[in-house]
C-alpha cells in the first residue's frame, strides 16, 4: 500500500505521521509532502525522537516532487491541504485536521512550545494506530 500525508509545508504535522507510520506500519510504503516545503521543523525532530522515532533524515519536500505513485490512500493533516489538494487518480482520500505546532507556538521558549509539539505528536500518533 502506498500512502501519502500531506500538509502546507511538510515540516511537522505530515512529517510526524509519516514518521509513525513508517514504524508502525513498515511492509507499506509511506511518504509526506506538502503544497510547499518548509523544511523540517527542529522541534517535530525533537518530539519525535522521544518517542524513539528519527525523523531528522526526512526531506522536507512539495508533491511535486515525489517520485510517480500510485497512491493507496492520501491522508491531508491540516485544512489548507485538503483545500489544495490535486486530484491523486484512484486515491482514497482522508483528512483529519490537527493544530499546526509551529504557528501555535512563534515566539515561545522551548519549554513552553514542547507540550505543544508533544500533544499534536500523540494526537498523530493515535490517528496513525487506526489505520491498520
Amino acid at each position: 500500500m502506498n500512502i501519502l500525508f500531506l500538509c502546507t509545508g511538510n515540516s511537522c504535522r505530515s512529517q510526524m505521521a509519516a514518521g509513525f507510520a513508517r514504524a508502525m506500519h513498515p511492509a507499506h510504503t509511506i511518504s509526506s509532502a506538502g503544497i510547499e516545503a518548509h523544511g523540517l521543523n527542529p522541534r517535530a525532530v525533537a518530539v519525535m525522537s522521544e518517542v524513539g522515532i528519527d525523523i531528522s533524515a526526512q526531506p522536507s519536500q512539495t508533491i511535486d516532487e515525489l517520485p510517480p505513485l500510485s497512491w493507496d490512500l492520501v491522508v491531508t493533516v491540516c485544512d489548507s491541504a485538503r483545500e489544495n489538494c490535486p486530484v491523486l487518480p484512484g486515491a482514497r482520500m482522508m483528512h483529519v485536521s490537527f493544530d499546526d505546532p509551529p504557528r501555535l507556538t512563534q515566539g515561545m521558549t522551548e519549554e513552553d512550545a514542547l507540550p505543544i509539539y508533544r500533544r499534536v505528536r500523540d494526537e498523530i500518533a493515535t490517528m496513525i494506530r487506526t489505520l491498520a
